[in-house]
């Protein structure tokens, strides 16, 4: 849907986009941070057609914001940090403006109630826009942007200034939005693009620094990932069953957390993802899970980590995560060599035998009695 190409932007001597490169999918969420004087700004003014670049280009499914403007903007709905709102305007008399700046072609009542309803102003379209609340403008402002039912939506700092509960109000109204719309989110508000977006675009000193999810930036940069878990059950037998799981480097023993609960801190190979596995060989043998949770960084650690004096030693960290994954990606692609899994026994408390743990149970089969076919109409 967007495709962007070493988009490069000088300020007479000032380099303030450095070459980047990254694309958006349609209906994918994408934010876009980075700190103050990064070239985020710089490269959302260009991606609107707002500012031309110095060299690079811009497309908006397939159409270039330089060579093909009309039609690369009629597909993008922008909603500044500053909404662009005439404040002696009743509602829907400035969104009828926008509509006819925008030259649309749906029917105009219609698509505005419709627009209205969707960031939920419908109840106070009358009322002149200077008298609404920041909440209220802000809204106005995504209506603004919907007009016209782009297919992209450029969001800059859309909750800057709103209280907690406008701030949950709109991230909500961004995820329904997300299911119609590709949407780019730019935000200093880190929990609420964690939150939101599906994967991240980082920028800093005019160039990408990340271009990930949130979730693989954390496996890629923690220094020592694990998981903590709580399992209601026999402690060593909890802890040899952990233990036999394949990828499982070490599971240590935190102590006994409630009676008969107790916690393992267990590290894995990284490049596995041993959730499900965990999850499968506690609950098949009756055993409990309390919590189970990662000691995986935040969004605010990463952005520190790619933006700040450390930022070479991230990105270096990162680069090499990158190579080592598509290594393995070759590897995986010839034919798997099976290495043996060895036994570990476990006794079972109801039968009193021996019982292997080293690889996953079956689920039990589920036997019931069917009846005749004939009785009860056919019905079972």
């Amino acid at each position: 849907m967007i495709e962007v190409k070493n988009l490069t932007k000088y300020y007479g001597d000032k380099h303030a986009v450095d070459g980047i490169s990254f694309s958006v999918k349609q209906g994918e969420i994408l934010g876009f941070l980075g700190p103050n004087g990064a070239g985020k700004s710089t490269t959302m003014n260009i991606l609107t057609g707002y500012i031309s670049s110095t060299s690079g280009s811009v497309s908006i499914d397939g159409f270039d914001i330089l060579d093909n403007p009309i039609e690369a903007k009629q597909k993008i709905g922008y909603l500044p940090e500053l909404p662009p709102l005439y404040m002696d305007m009743t509602v829907q008399s400035y969104l009828g403006f926008v509509y006819d700046l925008k030259k649309c072609k749906i029917p105009k009542k219609q698509h505005i109630d419709e627009v209205c309803r969707r960031v939920k102003i419908d109840h106070v379209q009358n009322r002149l826009i200077k008298n609404l609340s920041k909440g209220y403008r802000q809204r106005v402002g995504m209506a603004q942007a919907l007009i016209g039912n782009p297919e992209v939506l450029i969001l800059d700092e859309p909750t800057v200034g709103l209280d907690p509960m406008q701030i949950i109000e709109i991230r909500d109204l961004i995820k329904v939005l997300g299911e119609r719309h590709t949407v780019i989110l730019s935000s200093h508000i880190l929990s609420e693009v964690q939150a939101v977006c599906d994967r991240l675009v980082i920028i800093n000193g005019g160039k990408i620094v990340a271009d990930d999810t949130a979730e693989s930036l954390t496996r890629k940069l923690s220094k020592d990932f694990r998981y903590i878990i709580r399992v209601e059950g026999p402690q060593a037998d909890i802890q040899k069953t952990l233990s036999s799981i394949p990828g499982m480097k070490e599971v240590l023993f935190n102590g006994e957390k409630e009676p008969g609960a107790y916690e393992f801190s267990l590290e894995s190979d990284p490049t596995l993802d041993i959730r499900r596995e965990v999850f499968h060989r506690i609950v098949a043998r009756n055993w409990t899970i309390l919590s189970f949770r990662s000691t995986e960084m935040t969004l605010e650690d990463i952005f520190l980590q790619l933006t700040t004096g450390d930022s070479a030693a991230a990105e270096a960290t990162l680069a090499t995560a990158d190579a080592t994954a598509d290594a393995t990606a070759d590897k995986e692609d010839e034919a798997p060599v099976e290495a043996p899994i060895e036994a570990v026994e476990v006794v079972n408390p109801e039968t009193g035998e021996a019982e292997d743990v080293s690889k996953p149970l079956s689920a039990p089969e589920i036997i019931g009695e069917t009846k005749d076919d004939t009785e009860n109409g056919g019905e079972e």
